[in-house]
C-alpha cells in the first residue's frame, strides 16, 4: 500500500484524510502537524506558488517543522500532494431513500455546492493536473474518492431501475454520465459563472423524462 494511502481513523471519524504511516517505534503521530503540513500546501498555492516549484524543505518552512517530520509522513512530494487533494474531498450526502429523484438532484446539489467553494475548487483543479501526470497516484485517488462517488449515484439508479422509475434497457454507467456531466461541464467551460439555484433538479427531470419506462418498454437493466 503507498504510503499515500488514507488514515481509516481518519476516515471514520468523518475529518480530513490524512497520511497513513508504517508501524514503528517513536513518539506517536502528531494530528496538529499533519494538519499544518496540509494547510501549509495550500496556503502556498494560494499564494502563487506553482507545483514544480513546491519543495519537501520549502513545504516544512512554511508548516514550522521539521523536514525529517515531513519524510516521516510522505515519501515525495507527489504523495503529499495526493493527501492535499483528499484534503479537500468533503463526503456526500448518504441517499435518503425516499425518492429516486430527490436523492439525485442531492447528489448533484452536493456537486453544484461544491463548486462554489471556491477555495476548493480553484485548489482541487490545480492539483489534479499534477497528480494526473502520475498514473499510480491518480489511480489512486480514483479508487479512494471518485469511486465511491460514482458507485452511490450508480446505487441510486439501480434502485430507480428495481423500482420502475427508470427504464431496464438503459446503460447505467452512460446514465450516470448524463446526470453529473452537465455539472461539471458547467463548473469547467463555464468557471467564471455559478450554476444557479434549481439547475440540479433541472437536470435530474430533464435526463429522467427521456428513461422513464412507457407503455409497452421492454429491457433488462444494464
Amino acid at each position: 500500500m503507498s504510503r499515500a494511502a488514507e488514515d481509516p481513523e481518519g476516515a471514520a471519524a468523518g475529518g480530513r484524510p490524512g497520511p497513513s504511516a508504517p508501524a514503528g517505534r517513536g513518539r506517536p503521530r502528531s494530528a496538529a502537524a499533519d494538519a499544518a503540513i496540509i494547510e501549509a500546501v495550500l496556503r502556498l498555492i494560494e499564494d502563487g506558488t506553482s507545483i514544480g516549484e513546491l519543495s519537501m524543505e520549502g513545504i516544512a518552512r512554511a508548516a514550522g517543522v521539521g523536514k525529517a517530520t515531513v519524510y516521516r509522513r510522505w515519501s515525495g512530494k507527489s504523495a503529499l500532494l495526493l493527501d492535499v487533494m483528499r484534503s479537500l474531498d468533503v463526503p456526500g450526502p448518504p441517499p435518503g431513500g425516499d425518492s429516486v429523484r430527490d436523492d439525485l438532484v442531492a447528489l448533484l446539489e452536493f456537486l453544484r455546492r461544491r463548486g462554489l467553494a471556491k477555495r476548493g475548487s480553484a485548489l482541487l483543479r490545480t492539483l489534479v493536473s499534477h497528480v494526473r501526470t502520475q498514473p499510480e497516484l491518480w489511480a489512486e485517488y480514483h479508487d479512494t474518492v471518485v469511486r465511491a462517488r460514482r458507485e452511490a449515484l450508480l446505487g441510486v439508479l439501480r434502485r430507480g431501475v428495481a423500482s420502475g422509475e427508470i427504464r431496464a434497457d438503459r446503460d447505467l454507467e452512460m446514465l450516470a454520465d448524463l446526470f453529473v456531466g452537465p455539472m461539471l461541464s458547467r463548473a469547467l467551460l463555464h468557471e467564471w459563472k455559478e450554476p444557479p439555484e434549481g439547475l440540479s433538479a433541472d437536470i435530474v427531470d430533464t435526463v429522467l423524462e427521456g428513461v422513464r419506462p412507457t407503455a409497452g418498454t421492454v429491457g433488462t437493466a444494464g
